[in-house]
């Protein structure tokens, strides 16, 4: 009985592990959605798609933003795939350092006094979009500036932009 528990735990449990994806191969693609955009403003909800697709250049990716049928075309480019370091180029002279780990994307970048957090993150079937914001000017300090309770800087989230996108 125990050698009968051992084989399922290994078959159920083993396999599962072993099937680990291969980004970005594995989530190439087109994905098609709505984001919803939330803030103190209110919130509204716009067509959104995400296209995902190899270019002739090896560890060069094409990337681009499609809101309400208006494309942002930028490239996912490998800069050390192994520590997973990538660089998002938006084709104007901008350069977002990107960071790949557990299937996702994730960016941290500050213009024009927003403090601009990114991260999409791929399933099998669909991936979850989010961009979150502060202005940095808005910035209020907590803590004692000790060693024992150090000075913090807190940034209020100003808005959020949200969606799951299926893949096509």
């Amino acid at each position: 009985m125990k050698l009968f528990l051992y084989i399922v735990s290994f078959l159920t449990f083993g396999l599962s592990f072993g099937q680990e994806k291969n980004f970005p191969d594995d989530f190439l693609g087109n994905y098609k959605g709505k984001l919803e955009i939330v803030s103190a403003k209110g919130k509204q909800e716009i067509d959104m798609e995400f296209h995902f697709t190899k270019t002739d250049t090896i560890g060069t990716y094409k990337y681009v933003l499609v809101y309400n049928n208006q494309p942002r075309n930028y490239f996912l480019i490998e800069k050390d795939k192994a520590k997973g370091q990538y660089i998002i180029d938006e084709n104007n002279g901008i350069l977002l350092q990107a960071s790949v780990f557990d299937n996702g994307i994730f960016s941290m970048f500050e213009v024009n006094g927003s403090l601009i957090t990114t991260t999409e993150k791929f399933y099998d079937d669909y991936m979850d979009f989010e961009i979150m914001f502060t202005n940095t000017n808005k910035v209020e300090t907590t803590g004692k500036g000790t060693e024992e309770i150090p000075t913090v800087k807190v940034y209020p989230i100003l808005g959020t932009q949200r969606a799951r996108l299926l893949k096509q």
